[in-house]
């Protein structure tokens, strides 16, 4: 009887020993998958902030090209 019960116990203990091997592994792909994600967030964000930088530009830009007409239509006397 007593060989019975450590064969149940050694079973039950193989069993949840393979149910942690089985939970470590899950962890061990929640991780990684989570680090892919974070460095997606981080690429969205500095891809963001390249178009943003890109938007300034472009107005920078337009507000020169802007005085220019301005002073073009001055010099020619041409009001609005």
């Amino acid at each position: 009887m007593t060989e019975n019960v450590e064969n149940l116990l050694l079973e039950h203990l193989k069993k949840i020993q393979g149910e942690q091997s089985a939970a470590r592994d899950r962890d061990r792909e929640i991780l990684t998958r989570l680090a892919q994600m974070e460095s997606m967030i981080a690429r969205i964000g500095r891809d963001n902030a390249h178009a943003y930088e890109e938007q300034v530009e472009d107005r920078h830009a337009l507000d020169a090209l802007k005085e220019r007409v301005e002073r073009l239509e001055k010099r020619l006397e041409l009001g609005n």
